[in-house]
């Protein structure tokens, strides 16, 4: 029973919740959720639980990005060095999303998932507009960072955090005595994701329990075939794109960085929400994968805002199943176009809410495909979005890798050490 609060056993303790979850769902899926106890689990208690988990790490996400960024950023000393830091993350986040979506073009061209597909879509099916790009550039400066911090509108808090760690960094031994402060606030808030970490089984229990009660099997024999293709194009650019690039531009060892991170992968998979395994994430990066503070702090709240190779495999994938259903062609140009719509919406619609279906709208409206037709995949896309997360947040740690290595910021003893290294932040 100890084990059950340990963190050493905490991705054991994970994938048998997950394991149960699944199987308990499953079950109660198979024997209907009409009856008054089942209902009951499946409206209310396990919602609950799960909810109460996942907004116990999301109060954190607001002074963790806003701790970390702003200890990270003014850890730089040279203003200019947090710029080419910037270049290469952002630089590194839309090549890793065009190369997410022509994996998942090319894929699907080659299985064609849409032939024979003769379900109609819901023509009842609505999305919100997108916002226009000079909206979405001018959302991302805060007006007030208090507003923004309540509002959880992370974009606005990364650049009010930028900017007070630029400040700190400026002001000598002012900066010096507030940074002191807040690294330790800082280290107090890790802490407390440690602690609320412990609670993950039970949390990660109750969501995917919900999730296969609710779904079951039925969605995925209708839409087997552009299911399976999104998890395997998903699973090619987890283990085959990420791994080759890490090879390359670090020279780390491609199975010691996945063991590091299971425990991330897993966590992500079963909440669905890149924003609430983000305190996960920035604990991995630093006391599991080595990357130091000043660079995790940076570049993981980044790729959680903007980082969308999941998303962009399903929209590359939905765009051919969707055009193949209808019988549209698209053309060469057309799927070009769907690579550079889909790359630039991962940063333009980062603040929107339902970010994944407003980039595929994005993406329809520009190839000319019924937005309507986004229905049809709906009913898989809860269990596709589990997945997708876990891609994301491996693509931040992987940048983040990436670029720490660049810039002597790494701590190879961290990486190759069993155990996390809680090493003082610097």
């Amino acid at each position: 029973m100890s084990s059950l609060f340990d963190s050493r056993y905490l991705t054991r303790n994970i994938l048998i919740a997950m394991a149960l979850g699944g199987a308990l769902g499953s079950v109660l899926n198979l024997v209907g959720t009409d009856g008054r106890v089942i209902g009951f689990l499946v409206r209310d208690v396990f919602p609950l639980i799960g909810s109460i988990f996942v907004r116990s790490l999301q109060l954190l996400v607001v002074p963790l990005v806003l701790l970390s960024l702003a200890c990270g950023t003014a850890a730089l000393d040279d203003v200019r060095k947090l710029g080419r830091i910037g270049a290469k993350t952002v630089a590194f986040y839309l090549g890793t999303t065009a190369i997410a979506i022509a994996i998942a073009i090319g894929l699907a061209l080659i299985f064609q998932p849409g032939r024979g597909f003769n379900l109609p879509y819901d023509t009842d099916f609505a999305i919100s507009e997108s916002p226009p790009l000079t909206e979405v550039i001018l959302n991302i400066f805060p007006r007030n960072p208090f507003e923004a911090m309540a509002e959880g509108n992370m974009l606005q808090v990364i650049v009010f955090a930028i900017l007070f760690g630029i400040a700190m960094c400026l002001s000598g031994a002012p900066g010096k005595r507030v940074l002191a402060i807040a690294n330790d606030l800082n280290d107090v808030v890790l802490k407390l994701v440690v602690i609320l970490m412990l609670a993950a089984p039970f949390g990660v229990f109750a969501l995917v329990a919900r999730t296969f009660a609710q779904e079951g099997f039925s969605a995925i024999i209708a839409l087997g075939k552009y299911f399976f293709l999104v998890l395997l194009a998903l699973a090619i650019h987890a283990f085959v794109t990420y791994g080759v690039l890490l090879k390359i531009f670090s020279g780390l060892s491609i199975g010691r960085f996945y063991k590091q991170m299971r425990r991330v992968q897993l966590f992500a998979f079963s909440t669905a929400s890149s924003n609430a395994t983000l305190p996960l994430s920035l604990e991995n990066a630093e006391h599991n994968l080595g990357v130091k503070p000043s660079i995790a702090s940076f570049t993981i709240p980044l790729g959680a805002t903007i980082n969308m190779d999941g998303t962009a495999i399903m929209q590359g994938i939905a765009t051919v199943f969707i055009a193949e259903a209808l019988n549209i062609e698209i053309g060469v140009s057309g799927y070009l176009m769907v690579i550079l719509t889909a790359t630039l919406a991962s940063i333009g619609t980062a603040g929107v809410p339902g970010v994944g279906l407003v980039m595929l709208a994005m993406v329809f409206q520009q190839v000319g495909l019924p937005v309507a037709a986004i229905g049809v995949i709906i009913g898989v896309d809860r269990l596709l979005d589990m997945a997708r997360t876990a891609v994301n947040v491996t693509g931040d740690s992987v940048v983040s890798m990436i670029v720490a290595k660049s810039e002597g910021e790494f701590s190879q003893a961290v990486f190759d050490a069993d155990e996390p290294q809680w090493e003082e932040r610097t």
